[in-house]
């Protein structure tokens, strides 16, 4: 049942789990069934179905009323020993509550005939009595509380990344405008160098040039377009 509920075994459901009391006592519930927000529900599933099987095997009328009520006994008597377990106070955010898991539901069945007030007695003792059925849709309510708190989590941990990523994006913007900045200021140094190179009478590349007229002995030449420029702008001033 507890597989087919959708709960994961370790994780959301836990099966003969040692729990040691403030008093030193140990506690080994069947199963701990793991809910949201850290809360605890204690499954109990150790009913003895031993007269339930004698009542269903007998063919003799008198003794399976007999047995009948020997099952309707060993019921209430698990009751009141779970009950005195007080199963719910371990945890301080369970439930109120344990659920006493009959595996077949004949057998609850026909205890309630025999003590119609058997389930509500239970109840008064913070006790639910679940069989395969009421337990499996009470697992699968449970898992739908996991599933809503996993998207709940998956949405805040999506709106975590998107605010990181937002940042880094606002950052990677704030960098490029930089750049580009620093492109601008190093295009108008760019300018700047270069006209002190061509632009004007006696610019450098006339300058160089000269000497190398004269007589420098250099193994390279400046390009041409560039020494066309500074002669351009010299003859222009001219």
């Amino acid at each position: 049942v507890l597989e087919k509920s959708g709960l994961e075994k370790d994780r959301e459901y836990f099966v003969q789990q040692s729990i040691t009391l403030e008093n030193g006592n140990k506690q080994l519930p069947d199963v701990v069934i793991a809910l949201p927000d850290g809360k605890k529900m204690i499954v109990d599933s150790k009913v003895s179905l031993t007269a339930y099987e004698r009542f269903v095997n007998e063919e003799d009328e008198d003794s399976k009323n007999q047995f009948k009520k020997e099952h309707t006994l060993s019921i209430k008597r698990h009751i009141e020993q779970l009950s005195a377990k007080n199963y719910q106070d371990i945890y301080q955010e369970s439930p109120d509550f344990v659920l006493l898991f009959i595996p077949i539901e004949p057998a609850f069945a026909i205890a309630t005939q025999e003590d119609e007030t058997l389930f509500n007695r239970a109840f008064e003792k913070n006790i639910v009595i679940v069989t395969p059925t009421t337990l499996l849709a009470t697992l699968r309510t449970i898992d739908s509380m996991w599933t809503n708190q996993k998207q709940q989590e998956n949405a805040i941990e999506i709106a975590r990344q998107a605010g990181a990523l937002y940042d880094k994006f606002e950052g990677f913007v704030t960098d490029l405008i930089k750049i580009g900045k620093k492109m601008d200021e190093a295009k108008q140094e760019y300018g700047s160098a270069m006209n002190k190179l061509v632009e004007g009478k006696g610019n450098l590349i006339n300058g160089v040039e000269k000497l190398k007229k004269m007589g420098a002995k250099a193994k390279k030449s400046l390009p041409e377009n560039i020494i066309q420029r500074a002669n351009s702008s010299e003859n222009l001033i001219d």
